[in-house]
């Protein structure tokens, strides 16, 4: 059974900075392309950024530059580093693995929420 568990959110005044962690077990990690998701209330679920398999990361033009993706394989986790986070960064964020997908979206977390506030 593929599972993936997301921790790291929290609240954060705006400017500040978090690190969320993904641990995907019950598969083979390094075979997976690795999606970060993230929902704010009324709002659709919208892709923020992909690690692939050879560790480069895309993302969204709206975190472009202030976030950064990474991933160890050695940990089987995924990794999202947020800085000069903003009021609308404020989500629930979820990690999502795929096979060879830009938007990887087979499996998916149970999400962590990211609130930024002063």
């Amino acid at each position: 059974q593929v599972m993936l568990v997301e921790s790291g959110g929290g609240l954060v005044q705006p400017g500040g900075s978090l690190r969320l962690s993904c641990v995907v077990s019950g598969t083979i990690f390094s075979l997976y392309d690795m999606g970060w998701y993230r929902q704010a209330p009324t709002k659709s679920r919208e892709w923020v950024a992909t690690t692939f398999r050879d560790g480069t990361t895309t993302y969204a033009d709206s975190v472009k530059g202030r976030f950064t993706g990474s991933r160890d394989n050695a940990k089987n986790t995924l990794y999202l580093q947020m800085n000069n986070l903003k009021p609308d960064d404020m989500a629930v964020y979820y990690c999502a693995a795929g096979f060879r997908s830009s938007r990887p979206n087979d499996y998916w977390g149970q999400g962590t929420q990211v609130t930024v506030s002063s």
